[in-house]
């Protein structure tokens, strides 16, 4: 039964895996577009675009206008009918967008879908939103007013990280949930960020996104941690988390070096991402010692 699934399922990946490498190229009718992923809106609102979304995915919280927007639920458990319903001209996803069957069902029905490509670095937020202006066929004029702001924010950035001499050794953690933090190792968007920030992630050990015990926390020995306000929200101060068992002999929390930013900003890799990487970059040189 596995076998026949998978079976049925490849000519979908195939197709979709061309979608993908073709992905920036322009739509035919951008007229009424539907968002998978709260990076593409925020890029759709920066490029000044909005007024062709019909609807956007629950992450898609940023600006605020976006969550007026009709939901079409969590990026990785959309509803065909549920977007269908919508009648969308485009739809715009992250390449976690799914689940498999509901794109291929999408797909069957001659929807153009665009998954746009990522990779976690300040290229390639420049890359992604030239992307999305590709697809929506801005003019160069329109289109370079937007990257080259952006290219200023970078430029600013990696001078900021360039006067740190002292790179600062830094853990990310999602959350607390299970008592045990769970944070981000290599291959991961708060890999990604920690390196955009001038940092050095002290769990590049492993890939993904692990709890990890007490042990292995104090034997890394960050000066930094950061964290979500989401990820805070049940302690409601750096302070307090802290204090957490698993947190409280490390540099970072002796020194109160605890940074908690919206989540979405940093780990979306969007137009925030550039500037809330500054904000962390920025804090790292103002407790130099």
């Amino acid at each position: 039964m596995k076998r026949f699934k998978s079976h049925k399922l490849l000519p979908f990946l195939i197709l979709f895996s061309s979608a993908i490498a073709s992905s920036c190229n322009k739509a035919e009718d951008t007229s009424r577009i539907t968002v998978a992923g709260g990076s593409i809106t925020e890029i759709i609102f920066a490029l000044g675009q909005q007024t062709k979304l019909i609807a956007v995915d629950i992450t898609s919280n940023f600006p605020k206008q976006a969550t007026e927007l009709p939901s079409i639920g969590y990026v990785r458990a959309l509803s065909a009918e549920g977007v269908l319903s919508l009648l969308p001209s485009l739809i715009l996803g992250e390449n976690d967008m799914g689940p498999a069957a509901v794109m291929e069902q999408l797909s069957r029905v001659g929807i153009d879908i665009k998954i746009i490509p990522e990779e976690n670095t300040a290229a390639g937020i420049i890359d992604k939103v030239s992307c999305i202006a590709n697809i929506l066929d801005m003019s160069d004029y329109h289109k370079d007013l937007v990257l080259n702001n952006l290219r200023n924010e970078v430029n600013n950035l990696n001078n900021i990280v360039k006067n740190d001499e002292n790179p600062k050794k830094v853990m990310f953690i999602l959350g607390m949930e299970s008592g045990s933090p769970t944070v981000g190792g290599k291959g991961t968007s708060a890999d990604g960020f920690i390196k955009m920030t001038g940092g050095i992630n002290v769990m590049s050990s492993f890939e993904g996104w692990k709890p990890v015990s007490t042990e292995s926390i104090i034997e890394a020995s960050p000066d930094f941690i950061i964290i979500s306000n989401r990820g805070l929200s049940s302690f409601k101060t750096v302070e307090k988390l802290g204090q957490h068992p698993t947190l409280v002999f490390t540099p970072a929390s002796k020194k109160n070096n605890i940074i908690a930013l919206d989540g979405m900003a940093m780990l979306g890799f969007g137009p925030r991402t550039i500037s809330s990487a500054k904000e962390v970059a920025l804090r790292y040189i103002s407790k130099n010692e």
